[in-house]
């Protein structure tokens, strides 16, 4: 397992992130969990995840322990469980195909017969222009997120074996 550190490209944000890499057999895992602090954007608030763990019990205020407690929302950072959201049974985590999309439009049909993705693929990441824009590091809840249009998504299901798609909303917000 190899570990390193991303930063951002901003000259005035002082965040980083921890990579993970594992190689297993002939492929590699990515790590791309966000860290989750008070700053990062939570599903439509202006005001962010705030304040995520809160000591609930303590040794020096004369507990027997120390006890905290997290709290924050389910669409909370960089959740695998998101199909749960919307489907009883889902595809479950696996090895995916991560896809650079280009960073002029939202993801159509045009832009996904472009990216060539081989049958036999059953899930795969969108990196788009959202990455670029840091949106994981802004406070506010940011609606203008690039997305699929419904020609890219029709297409998608048409044409693939793909089962599960992740990028940060799967349609442009609106």
């Amino acid at each position: 397992m190899q570990m390193g550190y991303n930063s951002c490209s901003s000259p005035t944000c002082r965040c980083s992130y921890r990579v993970t890499r594992e190689v297993y057999g002939n492929g590699r895992i990515f790590d791309i969990t966000h860290r989750i602090n008070p700053e990062m954007p939570s599903w439509d608030s202006k005001n962010g995840v705030g304040q995520v763990v809160k000591l609930v019990a303590s040794m020096k205020n004369g507990s027997n322990d120390n006890l905290s407690e997290m709290k924050f929302s389910s669409h909370t950072g960089t959740h695998v469980d998101a199909p749960s959201h919307f489907f009883e049974e889902y595809y479950e985590a696996g090895p995916a195909l991560l896809v650079d999309v280009p960073r002029n439009s939202n993801i159509t049909a045009e832009v996904v017969k472009s990216l060539k993705i081989p049958k036999g693929i059953h899930r795969v990441l969108f990196r788009t222009l959202n990455t670029d824009r840091k949106l994981m590091f802004k406070k506010e809840f940011d609606s203008s997120y690039v997305g699929f249009l419904s020609d890219g998504a029709k297409w998608l299901v048409q044409n693939t074996d793909i089962k599960l798609v992740d990028l940060i909303l799967i349609f442009r917000y609106s």
